[in-house]
């Protein structure tokens, strides 16, 4: 499974691509980020995070898309900011019939390192040694965006599977 993991954000929004699944060694398909100028009009930004991830789709090709889900901060601003990058990568993954999945920070951090409030050095790290690479992927956005695919590969293709068995038994329960 392939899996491109974006973390959402209006000045830079991290790309990564990972290959792999559960029990297996992953590997590394590509990483990096989409800027924008923080001084450019909003639709402008946007523009340009949608033309980075739509060549990021046709040059990764993923099975899936996993984007970080937006959570509650302090600073409405920001939030909104992140919230509109993370709607363009859904859309831009829904405009192409690719699953997409929402992962909690929390949730990416408990996968990759085993706690939920692991900081962004130990995010790195732990993307840096399960991919084998030689040196930490930077931006943090970048090693943030790789987390989440490698979170959505563990988590989310055995979550889809059971989904998708929950569901044709439950077909096979109404057809009765």
């Amino acid at each position: 499974m392939r899996v491109m993991g974006v973390d959402p954000g209006l000045t830079r929004c991290g790309l990564g691509a990972v290959e792999g699944r559960p029990g297996t060694p992953l590997k590394l398909v590509a990483v990096g980020v989409v800027r924008t100028g923080s001084d450019d009009e909003l639709g402008t930004r946007l523009v340009g995070i949608e033309a980075g991830i739509e060549q990021w789709l046709d040059d990764v090709r993923p099975d899936a898309v996993a984007v970080e889900r937006v959570f509650s901060q302090h600073n409405v601003r920001t939030v909104m900011g992140t919230a509109q990058a993370a709607g363009i990568a859904v859309l831009c993954a829904a405009r192409r019939g690719l699953p997409v999945a929402l992962h909690t920070p929390s949730e990416v951090k408990a996968a990759i390192t085993g706690s939920g409030t692991a900081d962004k050095k130990q995010i790195g790290a732990m993307v840096t040694r399960l991919l084998r690479l030689a040196e930490m992927p930077k931006p943090a956005d970048a090693a943030d965006a790789l987390a989440l695919a490698i979170c959505h590969i563990w988590r989310g293709g055995a979550q889809s599977r059971l989904a998708e068995a929950l569901a044709k038994a439950t077909r096979k329960d109404v057809a009765r």
